[in-house]
């Protein structure tokens, strides 16, 4: 009898992770994009070299090609599996964890797995944002290079690095870069503003995700559709998503380490939020709040949808 729930067991576990990685791949695809649009539009300081969304999308198109718009995809894409994957699971186990009685909603115990869940989540979410973000914004920064260049020729776009400005980044060399001179240490650059991000963010969106999927649930099949499921997830992941932008755009800005010439650098959260305030004014909190939700939005609905049709427990059960 304790072997068979300890397979059951096994079994759910194993299911909730593919169901995180399938969830997380379909995602990323869609809206990578979007995403990109949001670091460059948030990294922004002084002169904007885009209006909004739609003019940075399609300057990047015209500039870098269609693919250049997933420029730093392949480092989301090789890494989202594990990382959806640790929070949705997480937050399922500590939910059952914390609540026992499965019948009575809890909203202080659902807040504490939402945390719980976020807390595991950096630690394959941090290094790849960091990643990721100098692969978004190596584009808007070769624009910054040639109005420089055009200006005063000898000046030049970064304040760090001595390689040369014209290389394409990728994410390996990056990687090798910052082991080599920071240790570990320099992939988890900007841990602290990726804590105070995405616990609030999961202490938000989990509860509410829950509360609004409970409300579809079938008596019949004790579960909710799947239109209930993707619903509820984009709409807690909208909500979720612009109320922790502030948040965020702390996070991009600490984590970028090349800036264009003229853009500050920073030395912890307390430091950009500060130079953020005096220097840009409050409105530069919100930078990308509307991408962010339609990059989230979808993200977790898609995330929510597949969870719920179980695609993870057909998978196995064609192995059994």
């Amino acid at each position: 009898m304790i072997a068979r729930t300890m397979s059951s067991q096994d079994l759910s576990i194993s299911a909730k992770l593919i169901n995180g990685g399938i969830a997380g791949l379909v995602g990323v695809t869609c809206v990578f994009p979007i995403d990109l649009a949001k670091t460059r539009l948030q990294n922004q300081q002084g002169k904007d070299v885009y209006r909004g969304m739609t003019d940075c999308l399609m300057k990047t198109a015209r500039a870098e090609g269609f693919l250049g718009m997933y420029r730093g995809a392949a480092v989301n894409l090789t890494l989202v599996t594990p990382e959806k994957a640790i929070k949705l699971a997480a937050n399922d186990f500590l939910r059952q964890l914390l609540m026992q009685d499965g019948t009575q909603r809890n909203l202080k115990m659902e807040m504490l797995a939402g945390c719980g869940a976020g807390i595991c989540q950096v630690v394959i979410t941090c290094p790849m944002e960091m990643l990721k973000i100098q692969l978004q914004d190596a584009g808007r920064l070769a624009v910054c290079h040639q109005a420089s260049a055009s200006a005063t020729p000898t000046s030049r776009p970064y304040s760090t690095g001595s390689t040369s400005t014209h290389r394409r980044p990728s994410a390996t060399l990056i990687a090798r870069e910052l082991l080599r001179t920071q240790g570990l240490s320099g992939l988890y650059r900007g841990l602290g503003a990726t804590l105070l991000r995405d616990i609030p963010f999961s202490i938000i969106y989990f509860p509410l995700f829950a509360n609004l999927n409970q409300l579809g649930v079938s008596e019949l099949t004790g579960k909710a559709s799947f239109t209930h499921s993707f619903v509820a997830g984009c709409t807690a992941g909208s909500v979720a998503a612009v109320a922790v932008t502030p948040l965020d755009v702390l996070k991009t800005r600490i984590q970028t380490l090349k800036k264009g010439l003229g853009e500050d650098t920073y030395s912890g959260v307390t430091d950009c939020a500060r130079k953020l305030w005096t220097q840009e004014g409050p409105a530069a909190f919100m930078k990308g709040a509307g991408c962010r939700a339609l990059v989230i939005a979808p993200l977790f609905g898609i995330a929510q949808g597949v969870y719920f049709i179980g695609i993870g427990e057909r998978i196995l059960k064609c192995f059994e």
